[in-house]
């Protein structure tokens, strides 16, 4: 893997996350098949910001 590839996942920005779009999973409907892992579910009930366990998505519970 190079630098480049490194810095692409650094850049991404969090996927934000509202109350009654509660559980929130990973991978998300937007994400393409390529990268595509198990199905799991993210906990932001304890805390406002979580990450996936499999490829780092970052993920924040926003209230809008």
């Amino acid at each position: 893997m190079s630098d480049n590839n490194t810095q692409q996942k650094d850049e991404q920005q969090p996927v934000q996350v509202r109350r009654e779009d509660l559980p929130a999973y990973c991978p998300t409907e937007s994400m393409g098949l390529w990268n595509s892992h198990p199905r799991v579910y993210i906990p932001l009930d304890e805390k406002p910001e979580a990450s996936c366990p499999y490829c780092g998505t970052q993920f924040v519970l926003v209230d809008k």
